[in-house]
């Protein structure tokens, strides 16, 4: 990422190679033994400076020194006029070495969000890398409901991540529209069609028992009449979820579109198996040695390749089984030019995630283009009780009905701020709350303070100096000097939390953002403050509400101008 802090470091690592190269023959190391990995990353106490590595105790062992006499003869070999801008090495501990930067470098690295705006924090490193992210998925014969809407915040926010960072980025959705439970799906919806004609039948009882299924009939009827009354059961099921997969994939949009989540590409199972794809994997993973016949169906060697048990991919009735179509799918991504498949799925799906990689690999793919994150269950409290029924459809709460009662923002700031393989308690009357309590309000109020001020700046005449004219040196306060540093982690914040899939480590880092700036207003007078200071505060002011705009438009939040 091109940022004033990562290149920085970047200085500090080239240099500490360097010395420890230079140290080879002080410390006994043969020139055959490369420099063991080791790390330059920020402490966590200020005291301890700006960067800190662990060089030294990794040396140690080839050295057999003590790790702090290794760290004073890095230190002696370190080129400090190589790095203009750290001040001062310090070792510590047991053998740190602990960097402390000039106090100029805050004044450049604000100086570089001035410039940049709202580019500030963006970056290259995906290098126009091709990524299939898919997430939701679910079935096409209901709501979308809790487990859903996590995995839709999380799956659009970590596209979004990603784009940031130079990938280039395909949102799919992937429609179950054929196999088992589109056949349960189809015996539910003849079940409610004819209790509309009087006749006494069930809902299977491995069927789906929704009400939203009477409603969708009813509309099926007023669009046909009673046309498919007398036809064949078989011609009837096709119908009813021909109409009602159409109406439910069409909810699903709208209720994602609302949620501000929007795909490039809606692909249909079913059209994968009328292409032959499905069937020329299963003859592939034949040909291969992949495959064996028991008890009439044929399994996978899943086994073989690295996962826990082989699995069926053609049952004895002759149908080829979800995870056939599954392989299928995940190698038309790769025929399509993507290099990097991710997947959000359900904790239900764990156990999926070895048998597709070993898939891939029997097919002569490489594993590891496959990432997947994994979700468990959301779980809604109000008044400090589970909330386990709907009001409107008598079973799960749907993602519409979040959304009603506590709006776009608080649902997806709450659905992320969690990493994605913890449970999440999901407290309704907290996502309401218009305070300071509530974590996406304290983030948004920062915004809007900031807007508040530059209104304040704008009625009394009064403009933000160009940042050529700006005398940044005056920022010497503590508790400015800590919202600099918050600021230049930025694009390395952004960075990680696209490469390691977690958008909660970019709620994490504007939860402190917002903390740190409500901080320096409270103490610090802005307008009014001198012309000097005034000038290189309101700079400060403006970089942080571009930052923390751009961080909320990657979680897909509003950042309000008002509250």
């Amino acid at each position: 990422m091109d940022s004033l802090r990562n290149e920085i470091r970047a200085a500090i690592t080239r240099m500490l190679h360097q010395a420890a190269l230079t140290s080879r023959i002080a410390l006994g190391i043969p020139e055959e033994v490369q420099t063991p990995d080791f790390v330059v990353d920020s402490p966590r106490e200020e005291k301890f400076g700006d960067f800190a590595t662990n060089i030294a105790m990794q040396l140690a062992k080839a050295a057999r020194r003590p790790p702090r006499e290794v760290a004073a003869l890095i230190k002696e070999n370190f080129d400090l006029s190589q790095c203009p801008w750290v001040e001062r090495i310090e070792i510590a501990g047991p053998g740190f070495l602990n960097f402390y930067l000039r106090h100029e470098w805050l004044q450049a690295a604000l100086r570089q969000i001035i410039i940049r705006g709202e580019d500030y924090g963006r970056s290259k490193i995906g290098g126009g890398r091709k990524i299939n992210v898919e997430f939701v998925s679910a079935n096409p014969t209901g709501l979308l409901h809790m487990g859903n809407a996590r995995g839709a915040a999380l799956g659009d926010s970590i596209a979004a991540l990603l784009e940031f960072c130079g990938f280039t980025v395909t949102r799919e959705f992937y429609v179950n529209d054929t196999g088992y439970q589109i056949e349960r799906f189809a015996a539910s919806l003849e079940a409610r069609y004819l209790q509309q004609y009087g006749e006494d039948v069930l809902v299977p009882e491995d069927g789906y028992h929704g009400e939203d299924l009477v409603a969708t009939v009813k509309r099926f009827i007023a669009a046909t009449g009673n046309d498919y009354l007398a036809a064949s059961p078989a011609k009837r099921r096709e119908a009813l979820v021909r109409f009602a997969v159409s109406e439910k994939i069409s909810a699903i949009r709208t209720s994602l579109e609302s949620f501000g989540v929007r795909y490039d590409v809606w692909f249909s199972e079913e059209e994968l198996h009328k292409s032959g794809a499905v069937a020329r994997i299963v003859e592939e993973l034949r040909e291969r040695g992949a495959a064996y016949s028991h008890e009439g169906a044929l399994w996978f060697r899943a086994a073989d390749y690295g996962a826990d048990k082989d699995e069926v991919l053609v049952r004895s009735t002759g149908a080829a089984t979800y995870f056939a179509a599954d392989i299928a799918y995940h190698v038309n991504k790769l025929e399509r030019g993507f290099n990097w498949l991710i997947n959000v799925w359900g904790a239900d799906h764990h156990g999926h995630v070895p048998r597709v990689k070993a898939a891939l690999k029997a097919l002569g793919y490489d594993p590891e283009v496959l990432d997947v994150v994994i979700i468990q269950l959301v779980r809604l409290f109000r008044g400090g009780e589970i909330v386990r029924m709907s009001k409107r459809t008598g079973e799960f709460v749907t993602l519409d009905e979040l959304l009603e009662e506590v709006g776009v923002d608080a649902a997806r700031y709450f659905f992320v701020h969690r990493s994605a393989d913890s449970h999440l308690d999901f407290d309704l009357d907290l996502a309401r709350t218009q305070s300071m309590e509530n974590p996406v309000y304290y983030v948004q109020y920062a915004h809007a303070r900031i807007a508040s001020l530059f209104r304040q700046l704008a009625l009394k005449g009064l403009r933000l100096p160009a940042w050529a004219e700006l005398d940044l040196s005056v920022l010497s306060a503590e508790e400015e000097e800590r919202l600099i540093r918050k600021l230049a982690d930025f694009p390395e914040e952004a960075a990680d939390a696209a490469l390691d899939l977690a958008p909660h480590r970019l709620t994490g880092y504007l939860y402190e953002l917002a903390g740190l700036f409500h901080a320096f207003y409270n103490v610090h007078r802005v307008i009014g403050a001198g012309e000097a200071l005034e000038g290189a505060r309101l700079a400060l002011v403006q970089a942080t509400g571009t930052v923390l705009r751009q961080g909320l438009r990657l979680l897909g939040i509003h950042a309000p101008e008002r509250m």
